[in-house]
């Protein structure tokens, strides 16, 4: 089984877990995920099976959003609800502050990625540091929250809910806590849904407990969806054949504008309908050269 499965990935489980999941039912050993989402959280899980696993590194890894549940006056050390509470504060903030405040961490900004992250310090992933009782200096990092819009107001529970578009590299976990401070009463994050990523939408993916060994091959889409956004280049069918067999092509005989053409660029190389693989731009030799095959033409 080969080609790209939108998860709807549900909360209580690791990533890692949903791809477990799918590997069971789908009897393919070869499954990956692109963007790892927390236990806690749920939503867009973009998984790749079969040949299609090669295209991981190369899906859209660009701009995200999410809806965010935020807990003000809660202050754990893993940033959200899931951690050890270190402080319970009194909360006495408006609605006007508290916009306020979200209007302040919009835009171009820094931060600081929360210490129970995957990011590695000296080889060494940060939450094992962390579990282990440890603490590193964390860089903050240049992000850029495109926009936060309130979906619903604070509560009784001191708990809002946001729908934030954001840059790559933006740890919504990182939001909840910087607010809080910003606010002086601490915060924590207390849901998270994502709800876009490389470039799909929540409403194009599939809830795990839908999914059988009799249905799924429905909702496997083919792989040349995972890396659409990039340009295509139309081969005939002896080009086909020598790319398939790890040949390059020559600029020229595709009609290829050198000085169009960045180095290392990539293309889907089609032969027809049929993506047979990912090429890149050696410039030097101007010719394709092979990322990966995926298929071969009949």
């Amino acid at each position: 089984m080969q080609g790209l499965l939108l998860l709807n990935k549900p909360e209580g489980i690791t990533s890692f877990s949903a791809v477990s999941a799918v590997k069971r039912i789908a009897g393919e050993k070869r499954v990956g995920h692109t963007g790892t989402l927390d236990p806690m959280a749920t939503g867009v899980l973009p998984i790749l099976l079969g040949r299609a696993t090669v295209l991981s590194g190369l899906m859209l890894d660009a701009d995200k959003r999410y809806t965010a549940k935020i807990k003000l006056g809660t202050v754990t050390d893993t940033d959200d609800i899931t951690g050890e509470i270190i402080t319970r504060n009194k909360v006495d903030i408006s609605e006007e502050k508290l916009k306020e405040a979200l209007t302040h961490f919009t835009g171009k900004i820094k931060q600081t990625p929360p210490m129970y992250s995957a990011i590695k310090k000296d080889g060494v992933r940060l939450y094992k540091l962390a579990r282990e009782g440890k603490t590193a200096e964390i860089p903050s990092r240049d992000i850029e929250i495109y926009s936060i819009d309130v979906l619903k107001s604070l509560n009784e529970d001191f708990e809002f809910v946001i729908d934030t578009h954001v840059s790559k590299g933006t740890y919504i976990r990182s939001l909840a806590r910087d607010i809080g401070e910003y606010l002086g009463c601490g915060a924590t994050l207390a849901g998270l849904e994502r709800t876009y990523a490389s470039g799909f939408d929540i409403s194009e993916c599939m809830p795990l407990d839908k999914l059988s060994g009799e249905n799924i091959g429905e909702y496997i889409l083919s792989e040349e969806k995972a890396v659409s956004y990039l340009p295509q280049i139309n081969v005939t069918q002896k080009q086909a054949v020598r790319f398939s067999n790890g040949g390059q092509l020559g600029f020229d005989r595709l009609r290829l504008d050198l000085s169009k053409i960045t180095e290392k660029e990539l293309f889907r190389v089609k032969y027809g309908e049929k993506l047979l693989g990912i090429g890149f731009a050696d410039c030097e030799r101007a010719q394709i050269g092979i990322k990966c095959i995926l298929n071969y033409p009949e």
